[in-house]
């Protein structure tokens, strides 16, 4: 807290509620507003997007900057230097492993790898043509009913087994999902692989084949994975937390937090950024779309360009853009007319005065859709990745929570429906 106060002055009331007001490390500071309730006043954020819901010491972004940081360090530093397993200790953690560390830290992920058959029956109970997002949302739920009991969240070293659980299970979940849906044999996890080209291979290998898993792809993928780790409080990070506030499992929680995933308008823009080139076509139908767009009546949007938070550019997506060529030269897919379309697009956004006048440049969704594309990864399976990378920044937040003092969550609302009647006599 600083020794500066906020001072509110509400029309019909003699004194001034006085508001305390607290420093953040980096980034604006808040006004305590709870005081005002006894004072018959809620105050009214709709989205809250002015509203500190919490205190938190894992991610800071600064839309308008375009920074993103976690635990400290830039985003664009950790993509490229680090990997997943480590990006994901420093999110526990609090800061970067020691060797040892990060050694210990892989191994006790890999040793809590494998599903429990329970588990597996839920996945094989649905239809094969069920969103895999609903397959996956339930699976994770049926984790909480197989550690339900072993669960002590006042207990540290419980929450990081319950850790180790939850990432080392999310990319053998994630794999039995999609091959789940193709009707084939689930590969079981293979501790000789790193976490990414497990993933890969689990997902694309076959029933006793070695595993074959292209090095520029598994980076890609972890990359794809270290850029999704986790971003703040966002619908789903918020909605882990809440639900968490309860005391409910964390598997629980989780659930919660990859059905909020679901929404288009959360992690289903790198799917709706695919249906978009689908629906354009060809190069040819490029500018009409792009007309239409400029166009605030015609109800056309270009998914993968600009961004709620940020307000000058994404800084996941400058390493993305780098790690879609890489892939694209890889599979010899630099031709291909679906990816001839984003690339023409990407440059109508970078170029195109409107574009750049509403800052409106390709984000981290527009080149991992078109990544996750050309790694022939359904369209419907990318919102389970980014879930699968999501995964660690979520248990993260929670973990925050329940380490320290909390309260359970209970916004409150502007009610504006009917005042107290009777009900009519008989």
């Amino acid at each position: 807290m600083t020794d500066k106060k906020a001072h509110l002055t509400i029309d019909g009331i003699d004194s001034t509620i006085d508001l305390p007001i607290y420093a953040s490390s980096v980034g604006p500071d808040v006004i305590d507003v709870t005081s005002i309730t006894k004072n018959g006043f809620f105050t009214f954020d709709p989205g809250f997007m002015s509203t500190a819901s919490c205190e938190s010491k894992i991610t800071f972004i600064d839309g308008d900057e375009g920074i993103l940081l976690h635990r400290g360090y830039p985003i664009e530093q950790l993509a490229v230097s680090s990997d997943y397993i480590e990006t994901c200790y420093l999110l526990l953690n609090g800061e970067l492993p020691t060797p040892a560390q990060k050694a210990e830290f892989a191994q006790a992920i890999k040793d809590n790898s494998n599903v429990d058959q329970s588990v597996v029956n839920v996945i094989k109970s649905f239809k094969r043509d069920t969103h895999p997002m609903a397959i996956l949302c339930s699976a994770v739920a049926a984790l909480a009913g197989v550690y339900h009991a072993e669960i002590d969240i006042t207990n540290a070293e419980s929450r990081k087994l319950t850790a180790y659980r939850l990432i080392g299970q999310m990319p053998t979940l994630s794999a039995m999902v999609y091959k789940h849906r193709k009707g084939e044999e689930f590969i079981a996890p293979d501790t000789s692989l790193g976490y990414a080209e497990n993933y890969l291979h689990m997902t694309f290998g076959k029933a006793g084949e070695a595993p074959n898993v292209s090095q520029t792809l598994a980076k890609a993928m972890d990359r794809i994975f270290v850029l999704h780790a986790d971003h703040e409080q966002n619908a789903s990070t918020s909605t882990v937390r809440l639900s968490g506030s309860s005391g409910t499992n964390p598997f629980a929680a989780i659930a919660a937090g990859i059905s909020t995933l679901w929404g288009p308008s959360h992690g289903g823009a790198n799917e709706a950024v695919l249906e978009m080139l689908e629906e354009i076509g060809s190069v040819e139908n490029i500018e009409s779309c792009v007309a239409r767009a400029k166009d605030k009546t015609s109800g056309f949007r270009l998914m993968g360009f600009g961004h709620r938070v940020y307000k000058n550019f994404d800084p996941r997506a400058k390493v993305m853009k780098q790690t879609c060529d890489e892939v694209l030269g890889e599979l010899g897919l630099e031709n291909s007319p679906l990816l001839a379309i984003a690339k023409r697009l990407e440059q109508i956004a970078l170029e195109d005065p409107y574009f750049i006048s509403k800052k409106l440049y390709p984000n981290v969704d527009f080149y991992s859709g078109i990544i996750l594309k050309a790694i022939e990864i359904p369209t419907e399976m990318f919102t389970v990745i980014f879930a699968l990378g999501r995964a660690v920044g979520w248990y993260s937040h929670w973990d925050e929570m329940v380490s320290t003092s909390y309260k359970i969550g209970r916004p409150r609302q502007l009610y504006t429906g009917s005042v107290k009647r009777d009900y009519p006599a008989k």
